[in-house]
């Protein structure tokens, strides 16, 4: 921003006195005018005898009047104010002579062309090397961008202190530099032990998800819709996975020519309570209609035990990799269908017979027809979950398994085992809920296929 000062003019307002006798026309005089030049506020400055002494361009650019036409006028009345309010007006500005500290005001001041401007001024008065009063300098700017300014101000404070959602600002090396209460509470830590911290001390998995979000908003800008972002924080408490619903805004400096990033203004909301239960709805909605689809294909079968297998053929589908039925043969389980050891396929009678088989004490099938429940196992981190799975009978790259116990018309018929490898997550509660819905109905078949086999026999 651009300003003027009167050519004949050799006084200079510093910024503890009134104006004075200043430099002749030299560096002094140079800078004195660069100075004024390069203010992004108006302003203009009063003798102690209410005089116009100082008038830069940005006054000129909001009330239309040069420095030329301004400097050495008695006041601001009948040209930058209405005579009807010249008094108040100069004796409002002239009082801050006499006052400490800065006076704000509001005035209406005349532009040269006639209109009205509404502007927002601070006044204070200097005092010359005497020490008595010597003058008063007004900076003013228009009324609009002033309230503009303390709106903005006023959201970035109310943002940064009282949002109900996290705001982070991420300087260009993606490390927080500003974080709100709210964010330092999702984040696990204080605010100031956020600051200048890599984001990946903070997040355990998901952090490359997010710094690839930042710099693609440091690079391209902004981006047109909210993203959801699951990481994994690293808390006092252990590992806790969330989802994040994220805005990104690029931040840029208003002082520069050509915009340069100062950062990434990161806002976000914790919907992981929201995601989850949606996700589990359609999980319940999904499961419920193949045990639809599975009843009705088990429907057509005329042997009982092909439709006992088509129900785990329908509840393998985004739940397990592999599914065994092994039935109680005396005192022993004996290895009935089962799905192919290799790549995930159907459940299929196994060739040439029942296989018995030795499971060893504390088997996870024998534990479910001990207790008539669901048992669920995991081999953890063991690194030779091949050989956890072989020891248990199992195909080599089982590492999750969840066995359900068969029972029909109050006899425990036998367990159904379903396996899923390691890029599947464990089984939980609602997977044994599942999984025993889908072996009632397999019980269901397994019984009538004995009876049907048992009437034959006879």
């Amino acid at each position: 921003m651009s300003a003027s000062t009167s050519g004949g003019t050799t006084d200079a307002l510093g910024p503890d006195e009134g104006p004075k006798p200043g430099p002749g026309p030299g560096p002094g005089a140079e800078l004195l005018a660069a100075l004024l030049d390069g203010m992004d506020a108006a302003l203009c400055a009063f003798d102690a005898d209410g005089t116009v002494t100082h008038w830069n361009r940005e006054a000129e650019r909001i009330l239309g009047w040069s420095a030329e036409e301004a400097v050495g006028r008695p006041g601001l009345a009948g040209w930058a104010v209405r005579p009807a309010d010249a008094g108040e007006v100069q004796g409002r500005l002239m009082a801050a002579m006499d006052g400490a500290g800065r006076q704000v005001h509001e005035f209406a001041l005349l532009r040269k062309d006639g209109g009205r401007v509404l502007v927002r001024t601070q006044s204070a008065g200097v005092r010359g090397a005497d020490g008595k009063p010597a003058g008063v300098y007004c900076a003013f700017g228009e009324m609009h961008a002033q309230i503009d300014l303390e709106r903005s101000i006023a959201l970035s404070e109310a943002l940064l202190e009282d949002a109900p959602w996290g705001v982070v600002l991420v300087d260009a090396d993606l490390r927080p530099t500003v974080v709100n209460a709210h964010a330092a509470r999702a984040l696990g830590s204080g605010r100031t032990t956020l600051l200048g911290r890599p984001l990946g001390e903070l997040i355990a998995q998901g952090v490359e998800d997010l710094e690839g979000a930042l710099q693609h908003v440091l690079a391209e800008g902004a981006p047109p819709a909210p993203a959801e972002l699951w990481v994994t924080l690293r808390t006092a408490e252990g590992d806790r996975r969330r989802c994040w619903r994220s805005g990104f805004l690029r931040l840029a400096s208003p002082l520069a020519e050509e915009p340069v990033p100062l950062g990434v203004g990161w806002l976000f909301q914790d919907v992981t309570t929201e995601k989850l239960v949606a996700q589990e709805a359609d999980r319940l909605r999904f499961r419920s209609n193949q045990l639809h689809r599975a009843s009705q294909s088990a429907s057509e079968y005329e042997n009982a035990m092909e439709a006992a297998t088509s129900y785990l053929d329908y509840a393998l589908a985004g739940f397990a990799d592999h599914a065994l039925v092994d039935l109680v043969a005396g005192e022993r389980l004996v290895r009935v269908a089962a799905t192919a050891p290799g790549e995930p396929g159907p459940c299929l009678p196994v060739a040439g017979g029942g296989i018995p088989l030795r499971y060893a004490a504390g088997h996870p099938a024998l534990q479910a027809v001990d207790r008539t429940g669901s048992v669920r196992a995991s081999a953890g981190a063991e690194p030779g979950a091949g050989v956890w799975a072989a020891e248990r009978q199992w195909p080599k790259d089982s590492v999750h398994a969840l066995c359900a116990v068969l029972r029909s018309r109050g006899r425990t018929l036998g367990v159904v085992t379903f396996l899923r490898s390691a890029h599947r997550t464990a089984f939980e509660r609602p997977d044994a809920a599942y999984a025993e819905s889908v072996a009632v109905r397999v019980a269901a078949a397994v019984d009538l296929a004995q009876v049907v086999a048992a009437d034959f026999a006879g």
